[in-house]
């Protein structure tokens, strides 16, 4: 029988309650971070989980190793009955600095210490003790004090107020904070620039981004709405480890840049002293430019009705060409029909008899041709590496996945695909190696693991890396084997979102000799505390169909040539 969740059934005893017979916690915001070895935590992803505890870490305190080693020993009783305990390194330390510390309890990266501040954390040793669906706070104070007494209430939901004993401990400081709250940082210089660069071109008139940030009143009505998503990760997308590889798409908002908006955010959000609005004043590139100039060939897509309103399931089209030779691509460029609804497209060239998914259907590992996917923004065109090109066989055809969102206007994409050819086949044929897996997902678990790996029969560089899963992904990573078996990692996608599937070009190749194994490595977050999933309580099998679940890792590559005689 199908159950309600618990975060709806939450909110409907809550609708129906009055108000007198609610308890009164103080509350608290969302938020998330990686900790010290790049697991992704947030707090309402806790759900499954009765109270997360957490715990304000600062090396430089005297008296820090004595408070860990208390809320060691809390966690010993408590953690099996459902709390989860994490220390929060308030003072920003580098992962590499923090790496050598060995707590017994995940770190929480708070870079900018942005969710120390927002959490009105004040000494190190501080402990809070949150519980993740109302996001309410049952205690603030020392490791030691009632906090076993607290937590037993946690469980049995009996938590009536915030608890708050006194606290001792080394002052926590906030420079950044301080200085930006003296001296706010000024909207035209400081901050437009951010959202212009980070947000703007998603977030503008006929942009796929839900609401327009095209001014400075615009900025400061959705100021809240930024701030959560910020501080929640939910944006920018396609957010990686930044200290796993380096990619030239990753959309990263520096720490610097965070303070900077939350703060102005914090203080009111003042429009600059100059009366500049660099967002009412900025005009976009032409999206229906051939950045590469006129394309040797315009696949023309055929038209595609998009609803004003629902959710649409992936839209395939299989689009014949009328090549009688090969054709060696050595550019491709993407011109959204509508950018408005456009959320993502995946190009492969296949047979004439296959569809889009061609062989992942039936094998776990497959070689494919791939030609580029799509993600909204700024206009791009891609070049592949110098001596590469994809190879469309004469009679073989394009099979494209169309991902769209509906915006309460209905209207028709007539999406175009502009195609660049080398002149003669150039000396290295770009691939693209799937590596799946097959499995049937357990209900209620929210870390259901997976790995799988595939050794290569020759010298390769991987230049991208792309990963797919559906509504019950939480994470992944691609991996090189080491000699010694050990795994150097070489991107990390940590929180892991259906809705966002970018292929994440390296910045530098990676050179995989043959016969060194490749990884990928992951899970399945199948749980009520994964917002996106459909059914907790169901088992999940395999399959391509979003209903179903996958678990692949794309590595595109081309051989190496004989001078690439090291890893890069």
């Amino acid at each position: 029988m199908y159950k309600l969740p618990r975060r709806l059934l939450t909110i409907l005893i809550v609708l129906v309650l009055p108000l007198s017979a609610q308890a009164a916690p103080e509350r608290v915001g969302d938020f998330a971070l990686l900790d010290s070895q790049g697991e992704f935590h947030q707090l309402s992803r806790y759900l499954h989980r009765k109270a997360v505890v957490v715990m304000s870490y600062a090396a430089d305190c005297s008296n820090m190793a004595d408070m860990v080693a208390r809320l060691r020993d809390a966690s010993a009783r408590w953690e099996a009955q459902g709390v989860t305990f994490l220390l929060l390194d308030s003072n920003d330390t580098p992962r590499p600095e923090m790496a050598g510390h060995d707590l017994g309890l995940p770190v929480l990266e708070d870079d900018g210490q942005l969710v120390s501040e927002t959490l009105d954390i004040t000494r190190a040793g501080e402990v809070l003790v949150l519980e993740p669906l109302r996001l309410s706070l049952f205690y603030r104070g020392p490791a030691g004090g009632p906090l076993n007494e607290v937590l037993q209430q946690a469980l049995t939901g009996s938590v009536s107020e915030t608890v708050k004993p006194p606290l001792e401990g080394c002052e926590i400081q906030y420079p950044v904070r301080d200085q930006q709250l003296a001296k706010v940082p000024d909207y035209a210089t400081e901050v437009a620039p951010i959202v212009m660069e980070k947000c703007a071109e998603c977030h503008r008139e006929g942009g796929v981004g839900p609401f327009a940030i095209d001014s400075h009143i615009m900025l400061m009505g959705w100021s809240p709405m930024i701030r959560e998503v910020l501080l929640n990760r939910r944006m920018p997308p396609t957010q990686v480890d930044p200290y796993v590889g380096q990619t030239k798409n990753a959309r990263h908002v520096s720490p610097e840049q965070m303070q900077t908006l939350i703060h102005w955010i914090d203080a009111g959000g003042p429009p600059s002293p100059s009366g500049d609005d660099p967002l009412a004043e900025m005009e976009f590139p032409d999206q229906k430019a051939w950045l590469l100039g006129e394309p040797d060939f315009i696949v023309e897509v055929p038209d595609t009705a998009i609803a004003a309103v629902g959710i649409m399931d992936y839209v395939y089209q299989n689009v014949p060409l009328p090549f009688t030779e090969d054709k060696w691509i050595r550019a491709v460029q993407y011109q959204a029909g509508d950018p408005s609804v456009l959320h993502h497209l995946v190009t492969y060239v296949t047979q004439p008899n296959e569809d889009f998914w061609g062989p992942e259907r039936a094998q776990t590992t497959a070689t494919r041709s791939f030609i580029e996917s799509f993600a909204p923004g700024r206009p791009t065109a891609t070049e592949y590496p110098a001596g590469t090109g994809v190879r469309i066989p004469a009679g073989h055809q394009l099979s494209m996945q169309f991902h769209y969102v509906t915006n309460g206007r209905a209207t028709i994409d007539r999406t175009r695909v502009g195609l660049y050819f080398h002149d003669t086949p150039p000396a290295h044929e770009r691939l693209t190696q799937a590596v799946g897996a097959r499995f049937t997902i357990p209900p209620n678990d929210p870390d259901y693991p997976m790995h799988n790996q595939y050794v290569f029969d020759k010298d390769v560089l991987l230049t991208g890396l792309r990963a797919r899963m559906h509504y019950r992904g939480k994470n992944m990573k691609f991996a090189v084997e080491n000699p010694d078996g050990s795994l150097q990692d070489i991107l990390s996608v940590p929180a892991y979102n259906y809705g966002w599937q970018p292929h994440y070009h390296l910045s530098e190749p990676v050179l995989v000799p043959a016969g060194v194994p490749v990884h990928v490595i992951g899970a399945f977050d199948n749980s009520e505390s994964n917002p996106l999933n459909p059914d907790p309580y169901k088992e999940v099998p395999f399959g391509v169909e979003s209903w179903d679940e996958m678990f692949t890792g794309y590595f595109t590559f081309h051989a190496a040539s004989p001078d690439n005689n090291a890893r890069e």
